[in-house]
């Protein structure tokens, strides 16, 4: 026997509970974990603390109406909540990438510079990369929802996608699109190869002085200090360039919905797991906060 529509809307009610809890949740005990530990502000976890804040917000401006959208086939979104949505949800995910670069840079001014690592990574010198990260992607996505304010949408404005979200929005409009076009290009540039060529650089450089170490033991030690966030941006990278690197003209919009789901929920989802389960420092504070996980 079919479930019932109430049967289905309960279900989908408490599975859209259980993610955003799970994915929250997870990103708040980060939050909470490094804020009451003074052993954790250090530079390191405070662009983590940013790390989790970008999640939430990425999270929550997605995940509620992309949930709700499963119980029923007509899922519609006013104008003015669609373009909040595409810019909360560009300004987190353009400031993920940024982030994880200046992370990649931390790494690597504690591996390659240890003895100049306080004066590089200083509490100014931290305040003001994470500063510039969140006012530089917060005007590049300003720049991206303006345009796209400026398009006409005559068509049936029918979205096949979980949410809003530049590519499939480009392909409703009747108006020309070539400007909103060249700033795709210039962000994906930007966000995708240039952060991408910076990451890998600096890890080139901290492998190479890894190997240089004479200890295995020192070895160990250095790279168990950026195994969480090489994961972090292996995964998320992944998910950015199938779902970007590519033209408008050859959106794909089953292979946009696969890319949208990785990158807005399971990555926000396993970022929390992929930093506490390999990091004793974050373990340590979360038993301390937590006394039932002391066991």
């Amino acid at each position: 026997m079919s479930p019932t529509v109430v049967d289905r809307e309960t279900v989908i009610h408490e599975l859209h509970l259980l993610l955003k809890g799970e994915v929250d949740q997870g990103n708040v005990l980060i939050i909470l974990a490094i804020t009451c530990n003074p052993g954790l502000h250090t530079p390191m976890y405070f662009f983590l603390f940013n790390l989790a804040t970008m999640d939430i917000i990425c999270t929550s401006s997605i995940m509620p109406k992309a949930l709700k959208g499963l119980v029923s086939k007509k899922n519609p979104i006013s104008y003015a909540g669609c373009m909040a949505q595409l810019y909360f949800l560009t300004w987190s995910a353009s400031s993920e990438l940024l982030l994880l670069t200046v992370m990649a840079y931390d790494r690597y001014a504690a591996i390659c510079h240890p003895l100049h690592y306080s004066t590089m990574m200083s509490t100014a010198s931290c305040s003001v990369l994470a500063a510039g990260v969140w006012a530089l992607c917060a005007f590049n996505t300003a720049i991206h929802t303006g345009l796209m304010t400026r398009l006409n949408f005559c068509g049936p404005n029918v979205i096949t996608h979980f949410f809003c979200e530049v590519p499939p929005l480009l392909l409703l409009s009747c108006s020309s699109t070539y400007v909103n076009s060249v700033m795709i290009v210039l962000a994906d540039a930007f966000y995708g190869v240039l952060n991408f060529l910076m990451t890998v650089v600096s890890y080139g450089f901290i492998i190479s002085s890894i190997l240089k170490m004479r200890t295995s033991e020192g070895k160990q030690k250095a790279f168990s200090t950026c195994s969480s966030h090489l994961t972090v941006v292996c995964m998320y990278y992944t998910a950015v360039f199938y779902a970007y690197i590519s033209p408008v003209s050859s959106y794909n919009a089953e292979k946009s919905k696969l890319a949208g789901v990785l990158y807005t929920m399971l990555s926000p989802t396993l970022n929390p797991l992929i930093y506490t389960l390999r990091n004793k420092e974050v373990k340590a504070a979360l038993r301390k906060f937590l006394p039932f996980l002391r066991n």
